[in-house]
C-alpha cells in the first residue's frame, strides 16, 4: 500500500508578476564574462606609438582586466573610487574599462587635449585616486603632477621611466577574482564636457545606461556588429566613451584594432591588413584619408560601414565614400547622452532613392535608436514644442534611460520636470523621424527677427574647391540686429576671393542668408575635442564691424 499523502492546499498563483523572471543585474562585467565566454579567441590588435604591435584576444583582456580589479584593490582603492585614465586607443586602456567597473570603481577617460587649467580642474573635482597613462602623455604628468591634489598613484601604460609599468604592476597579481557585484545603477565611468562656457561638466554613466546604451549600438540601424565585424575606431577612447564602442563591440565579440596614433598612413595600413569592416570618427579623419590616398595614388579602404560624428560630414565626402561602397552614417550625441541619440540607418524606402537622394538623406544626423525620444521646441517659448514636418527648426530636446538627469555633484537636475534635456542643438525633425542639425543654439544667427543657420552657410562654403574649412558667426548689425560674416580657410595653393564664395553660396542657400563680409584667416579655432570654436573666433573678432553697419 503506498504512503498516504497528506491533505494539501491546491497551489495559489503570485499574487504579482515580480519574481517571474530571474534578477539578472545589468553590470557592465556581464558584458566582458560573455566576450570572454563566446569570442575569446576574437583578436585585439594594437598598433603602439613605436610602431609595435601586440594582439590579444577576449579571453585576455578578461585575464588582465581581473588582475588590475585586484591590483588596483591592493593600492587601496573602494567601489565608487575614480581612477582616471589618459591614455589612447589600445588594449590596455580597455582592460581599464572593464577592471576598474569590476572591482567597483569608476573610470575617468581624461582628455589629454584639454588646457592645463581644465585638466588641473577635472581630475580635482573628480577625486580621482589614480592615473593610468600613456608614456605618450609623460610631459602632461610631469606638468600637473603637483596640481592634481589627489592622486596617490601613477601607473604607465607603456615602460616604467617614470612609473610602473602596468604590464609589470598588474603581473604581480594572479587573476583569481570575482568581480564586484553592486546595484546596476552604481556608477561605472565619468566623461567631463569639453567646457566651451565655464568649467567642463562631469556626466556620470551607471552600469545599467551603459548596458543599455550598448544594446541599442549593436541595432542594425546603429553599428550593426556581428561575430565578423572588424572595428577600428579612430573615435578615442578618451571622448565620449567612444561612442560605446567597446562595449557595443565585446557584447557582438568582434575583433577590435587599435592605433595609438591617428596618422593616416597607419590607419590605412592596418585597415587593408587586418581586414577592417568598420571605422568610426570625426570628418577631418576622413579628410586625411583622403588626401593620404590622393597622395600615395591608392584606393579608399574597402570598408563596409563608417560612421561619422562630432560635426556634420561636407557632401563631397558622404559621396565620395558611398561610391566606394561604404555604407556612410552620421551619429549624432552629445557626452551627456552617453552618446548615442541618433544614427543615420537606411530608410525604410531606401531601395527606392537615388544616389543624390541617399546622400541628401545620409547628409542628415539620422533616426533615434530605440530608447531615446527627441522633440524640437519653439526657440522663444520652450514650452511650445514643435510639429516634425521636416521644415520647422526648434530647439532640440532629448529624454532616455542613457540620458543624463544631473551631472557629477550638482544638486538641481539637468533636465525638466518631464524628463526633456535641453541639448543646446537647433534640429528639424522629419515625419519619418530623421533629424536634420542646422545648429547650436548659441550660434544661429537671428537677423530681421528670422533665423540663419551658420552650419548649413557653413557646410555649403566647403564645397566650393578652393575652401579648406570655413566658419560662421554674427556679426551685430544696426538695422537687422545680425548678419552672418563667412571666415574661410582656403586650401594650400588655392585662390578665391569673397565675391566668388557669395557668388558659389548664391542658389544654394536663401538670398537673405547670404554673408555681408567673407574673411580670409590662416587658422579657424578649434575646441579640445576638435571641433570649431565660435566662442573663441567672436573673442578674436570682437572689434569687428561690419562694412555697411556703421
Amino acid at each position: 500500500m503506498g504512503t498516504q499523502v497528506p491533505n494539501q492546499s491546491p497551489a495559489r498563483a503570485p499574487t504579482s508578476a515580480s519574481g517571474a523572471m530571474q534578477d539578472w543585474t545589468m553590470r557592465v562585467t556581464h558584458v566582458i564574462d560573455h566576450a570572454a565566454r563566446e569570442a575569446g579567441s576574437r583578436e585585439i590588435v594594437t598598433r603602439w606609438a613605436d610602431g609595435n604591435e601586440t594582439r590579444t584576444d577576449w579571453s585576455g583582456i578578461r585575464r588582465d582586466a581581473l588582475k588590475l580589479a585586484q591590483a588596483l584593490e591592493a593600492l587601496g582603492v573602494k567601489p565608487g573610487d575614480r581612477v582616471a585614465s589618459l591614455a589612447m586607443n589600445h588594449a590596455r586602456h580597455l582592460v581599464s574599462w572593464f577592471g576598474v567597473a569590476g572591482m567597483g570603481g569608476v573610470l575617468h577617460t581624461v582628455n589629454p587635449r584639454l588646457f592645463e587649467d581644465q585638466l588641473e580642474y577635472i581630475v580635482n573635482h573628480a577625486e580621482d585616486r589614480v592615473l593610468l597613462y600613456d608614456a605618450a602623455f609623460q610631459p602632461i604628468v610631469d606638468q600637473m603632477r603637483d596640481r592634481w591634489a589627489t592622486v596617490e598613484h601613477f601607473i604607465c601604460y607603456d615602460f616604467a621611466a617614470h612609473a610602473p609599468a602596468f604590464e609589470d604592476w598588474i603581473g604581480e597579481q594572479d587573476g583569481d577574482y570575482e568581480w564586484v557585484r553592486g546595484a546596476e545603477t552604481d556608477p561605472c565611468m565619468i566623461c567631463y564636457t569639453s567646457g566651451t562656457t565655464g568649467h567642463p561638466k562631469g556626466v556620470q554613466y551607471e552600469h545599467r545606461s551603459t548596458m543599455l546604451h550598448a544594446l541599442a549600438g549593436l541595432q542594425p540601424a546603429a553599428f550593426n556588429f556581428s561575430a565578423s565585424s572588424v572595428m577600428l575606431p579612430v573615435v578615442p577612447m578618451f571622448h565620449a566613451a567612444s561612442w560605446g564602442l567597446p562595449y557595443a563591440g565585446a557584447m557582438a565579440g568582434i575583433k577590435f584594432v587599435f592605433s595609438a596614433v591617428n596618422d593616416p598612413a597607419v590607419l590605412c595600413d592596418l585597415m587593408d591588413r587586418e581586414g577592417v569592416t568598420d571605422s568610426a570618427g570625426v570628418p577631418t579623419v576622413w579628410l586625411a584619408t583622403f588626401q593620404h590616398c590622393d597622395a600615395a595614388g591608392k584606393d579608399l579602404p574597402k570598408l563596409k560601414a563608417a560612421t561619422i560624428g562630432g560635426s556634420a560630414a561636407p557632401k563631397f565626402m558622404i559621396e565620395r565614400l558611398m561610391r566606394n561602397g561604404t555604407r556612410v552614417q552620421h551619429a549624432w550625441g552629445m557626452t551627456e547622452t552617453s552618446p548615442i541619440g541618433t544614427v543615420g540607418g537606411p530608410t525604410a524606402n531606401w531601395d527606392e532613392l537615388s544616389f543624390e537622394e541617399k546622400v541628401a538623406k545620409t547628409m542628415m544626423q539620422g533616426r533615434p535608436t530605440f530608447g531615446v525620444e527627441l522633440r524640437t521646441v519653439d526657440l522663444d517659448d520652450r514650452t511650445k514644442e514643435l510639429p516634425r514636418d521636416g521644415e520647422t527648426a526648434g530647439a532640440l530636446q532629448i529624454r532616455g534611460p542613457w540620458v543624463i538627469k544631473r551631472y557629477f555633484k550638482a544638486e538641481e537636475n539637468a533636465v525638466d520636470a518631464d524628463g526633456w534635456f535641453d541639448t543646446g542643438d537647433v534640429g528639424i525633425l522629419h515625419p519619418d523621424g530623421t533629424l536634420q542639425l542646422t545648429d547650436r543654439t548659441k550660434d544661429v544667427i537671428k537677423s530681421g527677427g528670422e533665423w540663419i543657420s551658420s552650419v548649413e552657410l557653413e557646410n555649403e562654403a566647403v564645397g566650393h574647391p578652393a575652401v579648406a574649412e570655413a566658419a560662421c558667426i554674427g556679426m551685430h548689425h544696426p538695422k537687422w540686429d545680425e548678419r552672418p560674416v563667412l571666415f574661410v580657410v582656403r586650401k594650400n595653393g588655392a585662390e578665391c576671393s569673397g565675391e566668388e564664395i557669395v557668388e558659389f553660396l548664391s542658389g544654394r542657400v536663401a538670398k537673405w542668408w547670404l554673408p555681408d563680409a567673407v574673411e580670409f584667416i590662416d587658422e579657424i579655432p578649434h575646441t579640445a575635442t576638435g571641433k570649431i570654436s565660435k566662442k573663441d573666433l567672436r573673442e578674436r573678432f570682437s572689434d569687428y564691424r561690419l562694412p555697411d553697419a556703421e
